[in-house]
């Protein structure tokens, strides 16, 4: 029992700190009878079942039989002084950080990420 207890312990605080941006689509065929060749992507593109990308707006998605699954690849700054420092994205790297509106040159401490 306080093992079971344990590990609700370390899911719950699991689940909590995980604050992924993700989502599933069930695969359907375009037509009713028409077998499921893979995963089609926001821009057309069909994906083979087992493949792997990152879209252009920083999205990794995996393509499995079941469906296709989309994540953010990014953490988002939610926690930091919003009068002093802004939040920048940068899509080559897919990655955002925090600098001071007077000097982007400084940067700023977040205190806490979501996504």
């Amino acid at each position: 029992m306080k093992t079971f207890l344990a590990c609700l312990l370390v899911l719950v605080i699991s689940v909590t700190l995980s604050n992924a941006s993700c989502f599933m689509e069930e695969l359907k065929p375009t037509k009713p009878g028409d077998e499921i060749l893979g995963c089609t992507d926001f821009e057309g593109k069909l994906h083979d079942f087992g493949s792997q990308w990152r879209t252009k707006n920083c999205v990794d998605c995996v393509c499995f039989r079941e469906g296709l699954s989309c994540c953010t690849s990014y953490a988002t700054p939610v926690n930091f002084d919003e009068e002093k420092c802004e939040s920048i994205f940068d899509k080559l790297t897919c990655s955002y950080k925090v600098v001071e509106k007077a000097d982007q040159a400084k940067e700023c401490q977040v205190l806490e990420w979501v996504g």
